[in-house]
Parts: C-alpha cells; structure tokens; sequence
C-alpha cells in the first residue's frame, strides 16, 4: 500500500515514528530543484547543510528528541531572509549582506525542528509583483514555465507548488506573499501585521512589510504559523498579542459565520474567467456559512508611504545606484524625492485606518474577494511592463489594502481558468482573527480539490508522487 505524500501535516507523523525519513524528504526536495531548473526558483541552495541537518534531525527523532510537526521539514526562505553566514542578495546586484545571526523567524522554525534547504529568488529587494526584475534571472510558473510566478515571493511559491520543499518563508508588503501564491496555485498567508517579526528581514516598507507562510494546504500553513507568531522585544513592528492555537482554530466551525463580500472594487476590471471561479468560490462558501452579503470596505487612497522605502537603501543608493535594476532605481528615486510632511501625512492615514478597520467587521466575520483580477502574465509581458515607466493605478490591485488594513489575509487556490491558469480567491478577518480565517479557509478547501492539482516535474513529465511503502 503506498500513499501519496506531500503536505506537512501527512508526513510529519510517518517522520515522527521513523517510517519516513528527513533525509528521503530533502533529497527528494534537492532532486525536484535538479529537475525543473527552468523555473529559476532558488539563489542559495544549501545542500550540505540540509542534508547534514537531517542526519541530525533523524537521530534526534529516534532518541526521542522530536520537537513538533515541523521536525525535518525541509523548508526554503525568501532571500531577505536572514541566514547566519549564508549571503543575502536579494534578488540584486547590489552586493550581498552576509548576517552574522539568523532572522528571529528562522531561529523559530531552527527550533522546530525544520531544516533550510535553500534561500529563493524574488523581485530584487521585493520593489515589485513579477519575480522578473532580479540580477539572478526570472523566476517562472512551475504550471506553465512561459508564465510568471508573481512576486515578489515568486521563487518561494514556485519552489513550493514545484515539490521543491514543503513550506516556505515569504514577505509580504503589497502582495508579495499572496500573489504567487495565486498564481501558483498554492496557499498563501499575510498575518495580522507584527504578529510575525520581521527583524532580520531586509525590508521594503517597514510599516507594511508582513511575514508569513507559503504551504500546501491550509493546514500546513497554520503549523508554520504556530511555530512563527510572537513578541519580539527588538522588533519595531511586533506586536504583542496573547499566544493562541492556529491549528486548533483552524479546525473550528464555520457554519455560524457572516461573510462579506467585497465587491467595491475589488471585482472592478476583473478578467471573466477570474469572476467565474471566484463566483463559484462564493456559492460553495455560501452553503458552509450563516450568511452572504456585500460590504465595503475603507478607502486607502491617503496613505503615501513612498519615503519610507528609501530610508534602508540610502547609503547603498548614493555609492551604487547603477547596480539596482532599473524599476527598482526609479522607485528609490521617487522615494528620495518624497517630502517629509507628505510621509507624516501618510501616517498618520496609516494609523487610522488600522484603529478603525475592526469597525468594517461589525456586521460580518470575514470578506471574501479575487486574489488578484487578472492571471499571470508571460513572463516576456512582465518584463516589459516593470521597464516602462507608465504609473500604474494602485486600486487596479487587490492585495496592496490588506497591508495597510493589516489584518491577517490568506490566498486559497479556487479554481483554473479556460487556458488552465489558477486563480486564487483571499480571504480576510479583522485584527488577530488569524483562526477564523484559516478555518474558513480549510472548510472550502476541504470542500473542494483545487488545491490538489500539481505542476509537471518537468514539462512532459507527471510528478511522481513522494511515497512511502506500508509495512
């Protein structure tokens, strides 16, 4: 009897009772990275290392020293993410930060137990939504190679839906954990803001930069959060908020909860075969909650953030600005130009918009709306549009709000278009509601089979499903 195999919460038992090994599970994580190399999904492989750590991992495990379900879990991380003596490029030619310690995040899942396979490519320092615009090539869909991942967590959720490990570390500071997660089909989530620390974590926009995990399942995504949630004294942006049990939540009831469409505008301009997933989406959810009705939710149009993105970079910028990609040197010069008193308005819109976002969830528990409205581009058509210098309409995107909200948001897939390309459907809660959210999330996932599809390992080629052989 054999069975197949790849979400956290199915392999960790057979870990923990030795019939599965860690070792099995990184050399088939390194194998899938050698097999689709036109996905571009990693910057830093660490090999030796990972493989040493599951030597240890496994022992560990025999002697009874089993530290939770993430215990030799191979895991990869966003290349903001620091690694004591690993280099941190950030996806740029900028020269890379190499940490003399680990980001409080990886010291987290360290003493979980799970073990670092590698760091991923993304959008150079995360200034975009491709994973095209890095010095290490393009990242590309594992479900179509000629499609973005999106960004900036492309090489995270590329690697991901690719089997090149079984969870993954991405940032998030518009998107940038939630859009490739649509677009590759996998489940994605931004937590409330400061739930997760972000020290150790190059950042983009400090007051919107979020961190969070990017699984399988949505189950799989709440052990990681289990492992990532809480205070960090030296962390600007933590937040300090009571322990809670994401697993345990994710598993409660549904039935009783209010769902608020979000309509206005996030439905605005979307393409027709998106509305016909997400619409189908909606009408499964609506037969496992109480109730369905629309509401809107606060405009975000007053807060500017622009020169808080160049504050990190100055020093860099001013010595070498010719070594940033193009879109990512305009951005930093547009931030340069920003006015003091325009940031401290931006502020202080910020800051009222997050005391009041509860009050947009008096008459429903959660919102539902599109991921994103549009599939993914080729990869050839996000390139051309970081280059040009055309300005974009922010409202045209559904992600970038929930940042500013900061309220915890997970990407589930829901459905393929015509052309077979995900789309994914984001579900929201207000301030630390994170087990509302993952329950409803589970519900429908557990009500449907969309996140079960897989990429090929290689373009003609089915992916051969990890197993192991009952005794």
């Amino acid at each position: 009897m054999t069975a197949d195999l790849r979400q956290i919460v199915d392999v960790a038992p057979l870990v923990r009772s030795g019939s599965l090994s860690p070792i099995t599970l990184v050399e088939s994580c390194l194998a899938q990275i050698d097999a689709r190399p036109e996905v571009n999904a990693f910057i830093t492989r660490l090999d030796a290392q990972a493989l040493n750590d599951a030597r240890v991992a496994a022992e560990d495990i025999r002697e009874g020293r089993y530290h939770g379900p993430l215990h030799g879990i191979p895991i990869s991380l966003k290349d903001l993410v620091h690694v004591a003596g690993v280099k941190t490029t950030s996806g740029s030619a900028v020269p890379a930060v190499v940490p003399a310690a680990d980001a409080p995040a990886v010291t987290r899942l360290r003493a979980a137990g799970a073990i670092i396979v590698g760091k991923t490519n993304l959008h150079e320092f995360a200034f975009g939504t491709t994973s095209e615009e890095t010095a290490f090539g393009p990242v590309r869909n594992p479900l179509d190679s000629s499609r973005s991942a999106g960004g900036s967590s492309g090489g995270a959720a590329a690697a991901l839906a690719a089997g090149m490990c079984f969870g993954a570390l991405g940032t998030d500071t518009g998107g940038s954990i939630r859009t490739p997660s649509s677009y590759c089909s996998v489940v994605g989530l931004k937590p409330t803001y400061g739930l997760v620390p972000i020290r150790g974590i190059i950042p983009l926009v400090v007051s919107l930069d979020h961190c969070g995990p990017i699984t399988r399942s949505v189950a799989d995504a709440a052990l990681m959060l289990q492992v990532l949630a809480g205070y960090d004294r030296l962390d600007i942006a933590s937040v300090e908020h009571p322990a809670e049990n994401y697993v345990q939540a994710m598993a409660g009831p549904v039935k009783a909860l209010r769902v608020g469409i979000a309509r206005v505008p996030f439905f605005d301009l979307v393409d027709a075969d998106v509305a016909k997933a997400v619409d189908a989406a909606i009408g499964v959810i609506s037969k496992l909650t109480a109730s369905t009705a629309d509401v809107v939710l606060p405009t975000t149009r007053e807060v500017n953030l622009g020169g808080e993105m160049y504050a990190w970079h100055e020093a860099l910028f001013a010595q070498m600005s010719g070594r940033y990609q193009i879109p990512t040197r305009r951005n930093l010069q547009n931030g340069g130009n920003a006015k003091a008193s325009e940031y401290i308005r931006g502020r202080w819109a910020l800051e009222l918009v997050r005391r009041t976002i509860d009050d947009s969830f008096t008459d429903v528990d959660v919102v539902v709306l599109p991921t994103r409205r549009h599939t993914p581009r080729t990869v050839d058509a996000a390139l051309e549009r970081e280059e040009t210098d055309k300005p974009r309409n922010p409202e045209l995107e559904n992600t970038g709000q929930f940042n500013i909200y900061g309220i915890p948001a997970v990407s589930v897939p829901c459905g393929f278009t015509d052309a077979g390309l995900p789309v994914g459907l984001m579900i929201a809660g207000p301030r630390f509601s994170e087990g509302r959210v993952l329950a409803l999330a589970r519900a429908f996932e557990q009500a449907t089979d969309w996140h079960s599809r897989r990429p090929p390992l290689t373009p003609d080629t089915p992916v051969p499903p990890l197993k192991r052989v009952e005794p």
